[in-house]
């Protein structure tokens, strides 16, 4: 294991939460398994990401969810050592971005924060929400609720804000680090499932918008 991005997201660190699994067996755990086997078979992403046939969109997009949530979880965990209170006071992506905070319990009021700060409220926010058996079922049989989309397009516009602060602000991290090309697939998988079931509001998408056109054209 010599590459060091492997090294730091084996490394059992603070910043990593448990996964949530799918449990063997069940139609999600089986979705999950077809969505890692075309990844790794090198299939197009553009591809990767379409509904198979006789699927139900509900389903495939909350296991994908799950395993972007995973796996930005690792990404700004790898960086989160370089990211603190004096190096990054405010979350933003660059000078023309800055993102607030507001939740139901503390901040009610949208609030600027420092970005570790925000990717800690960030991340308890969309693990309580995964967890949450009324939002994400995880018995077969049980309806997705009407809300579901909704909750899930607020989820991902707001894990696509800690690329935005990643790439901007830490790249030269994750360039020593020599995992580029694992930061950029996550990006490009994450970008054309959004893109394909219109779950991003395409303004909130702005910031990356250069870097995007030219590693998804």
């Amino acid at each position: 294991m010599s590459n060091p991005f492997l090294k730091q997201v084996f490394n059992k660190d603070k910043t990593f939460r448990p996964k949530r699994k799918f449990e063997p067996g069940t139609q999600r755990f089986e979705l999950h398994k077809r969505a890692q086997a075309s990844l790794n078979a090198g299939l197009d992403l553009r591809l990767a990401v379409q509904l198979p046939p006789g699927e139900d969109l509900n389903d495939w997009v909350a296991v994908h969810v799950v395993d972007f949530f995973n796996r930005v979880n690792l990404i700004y965990g790898t960086i989160s050592d370089g990211c603190t209170e004096q190096s990054c006071p405010v979350m933003s992506g660059g000078p023309k971005y800055e993102y607030r905070w507001q939740d139901e319990q503390r901040y009610r009021k949208p609030t600027a924060l420092s970005a570790p700060r925000y990717m800690d409220l960030l991340m308890d926010w969309i693990e309580v929400q995964i967890n949450n058996e009324d939002l994400f079922p995880t018995n077969v049989g049980t309806p997705f609720p009407k809300t579901f989309l909704q909750a899930v397009r607020k989820i991902l516009s707001r894990l696509f804000r800690v690329f935005v602060h990643v790439y901007i602000h830490h790249f030269d991290r994750i360039a020593q680090m020599g995992s580029e090309a694992h930061v950029n697939t996550c990006y490009k998988h994450f970008y054309y499932f959004v893109t394909e079931f219109s779950l991003i509001d395409p303004k909130e998408l702005e910031p990356l918008k250069e870097m995007t056109s030219r590693m998804c054209h």
